[in-house]
């Protein structure tokens, strides 16, 4: 690592070298230029030229990757509020597109029909009042609109209806993995503090809280369709960030604090499944897997499954470490019946800790046995 960076500072210090050396030829006098560094007519129409083949270009380009990779943007949201904000990135989105498309184009067009000519002299205007104030006004109302749409969308997004009577999870984060804590039948989550973190209680739970003693952990995420869900963040070492790229919900899970996020997931995993872009994607998934089978069936490798259905992830989104790639839960969005039957068959933590105790306490009468006997 030490190598590379003295590589890149020797590199960069050359730059500047020959940066100076351009700007001290620049500086000297024009009478002592050799005529090659003058630009000629030609020069200039090439260069014109060139402007405006890079700016056609550039919009071709841009126009195929909208056609060819189109479909690799989300399907619709499956939350609630993931309708306002796919409207909103759109509405931003288009602003953006709009103003690119006229000022790029304008720059392309401009240098290529106003581009220098042996006698032509610009018209040179020292400043312009009205036109300063235009495209200053201009964009200070646009940004402004979007900004308090935004902020209005974005108080819409965190604004948590209790009457609404939301399921609370802990979302707890650590390299590499994700723990999920319910708040059980009081619907209240116990305090907890990494302090607390010994033996089987990996998550830090506070023991003496009475409110902990029916949460549940579980190792992936399950969720009844159309009821809002308040998730409650914490990390134990590092910055992550809880990303539900399909619910349009993200999040970051900060060290030494708790954080927050609520949505209403509103399509199961099953009806998911069910749409057409869905089942276009698996079966695009399951094309490219059989290609990389028959290669790997050639080299002697065992090929790849068949891909059944798309799941819903939790992942995190901020580079954690070495194995950030695979920090990741799955999500099950579910009727509310289907939620329930699957809640009843998790163990409050208090049985949880139950079992631990007595698997350690049978593990060391166990090592004791087998000492006498040794």
């Amino acid at each position: 690592m030490t190598v590379f960076l003295i590589i890149i500072v020797v590199a960069l210090f050359a730059i500047t070298l020959w940066q100076l050396s351009r700007i001290f030829q620049l500086s000297r006098s024009t009478q002592s230029l050799d005529d090659s560094q003058i630009a000629s007519d030609k020069d200039n129409r090439m260069q014109g030229n060139l402007m405006l083949a890079f700016g056609i270009a550039f919009y071709i380009f841009m126009l195929y990757n909208f056609w060819a990779f189109g479909d690799r943007a989300l399907p619709a949201a499956s939350s609630e509020h993931g309708v306002d904000y796919d409207n909103l990135l759109l509405l931003t989105m288009a602003v953006i597109m709009f103003v690119q498309v006229i000022t790029q184009g304008l720059l392309h067009y401009f240098a290529f029909k106003y581009k220098g000519k042996k006698g032509n002299k610009a018209l040179f205007f020292a400043d312009n009042d009205k036109l300063e104030f235009v495209w200053t006004i201009i964009p200070v109302i646009v940004l402004a609109g979007l900004i308090i749409y935004g902020l209005f969308t974005w108080s819409d997004i965190m604004d948590i209806n209790e009457e609404d009577d939301p399921i609370v999870i802990e979302l707890y984060a650590k390299q590499f993995s994700w723990q999920a804590r319910y708040a059980g039948q009081d619907n209240v989550l116990g305090k907890a503090n990494v302090r607390f973190i010994e033996g089987a209680n990996t998550i830090g739970v506070d023991e003496s809280d009475p409110y902990a003693m029916d949460d549940v952990i579980t190792a992936e995420i399950h969720l009844p369709v159309n009821r809002p869900v308040v998730f409650k963040m914490r990390s134990q070492d590092v910055l992550h960030s809880a990303y539900f790229p399909h619910f349009r919900a993200q999040m970051n899970v900060v060290p030494g604090m708790v954080t927050q996020f609520a949505f209403t997931p509103t399509v199961t995993t099953e009806e998911i499944n069910e749409t057409e872009y869905m089942r276009d994607k698996v079966a695009r998934i399951n094309d490219i897997r059989k290609e990389n089978s028959q290669a790997l069936l050639a080299a002697g490798e065992e090929p790849l499954e068949e891909y059944e259905q798309f799941e819903y992830y939790l992942l995190c989104n901020k580079i954690c470490g070495v194995a950030h790639y695979n920090m990741q839960m799955k999500v099950v969005v579910e009727t509310e019946a289907e939620f329930n039957e699957w809640m009843a068959t998790q163990k409050e933590y208090s049985e949880t800790m139950q079992s631990a105790t007595a698997s350690r306490k049978s593990a060391v009468s166990g090592a004791e046995v087998a000492q006498v006997e040794n």
